[in-house]
């Protein structure tokens, strides 16, 4: 999944183990699997070469995606022709 995660995020991430992520659209911050139960347990935080995002590996336990699918990159392959 790709979600929005600020300084404060990432802080709340490493202290607690429990991916935690901002939420634009409500305006807070929301731990992953809070409500749902689906969470993810971070067993790495890689920063890339530029400093401006970072991969976040988890366990994930129950679906990632809010549509119930195990990720949210579900919907196929986009190739040139496609897009």
């Amino acid at each position: 999944m790709v979600a929005w995660m600020d300084r404060e995020a990432l802080r709340r991430t490493l202290e607690t183990g429990r991916a935690t992520y901002w939420s634009r659209s409500r305006s807070e911050y929301w731990v992953k699997g809070e409500t749902s139960g689906n969470v993810q347990a971070v067993v790495e935080v890689r920063l890339d070469c530029d400093g401006d995002a970072l991969l976040v590996r988890v366990v994930q336990t129950g679906p990632a995606c809010h549509t119930g699918d195990a990720t949210c990159f579900d919907s196929g392959l986009v190739t040139g022709g496609d897009v």
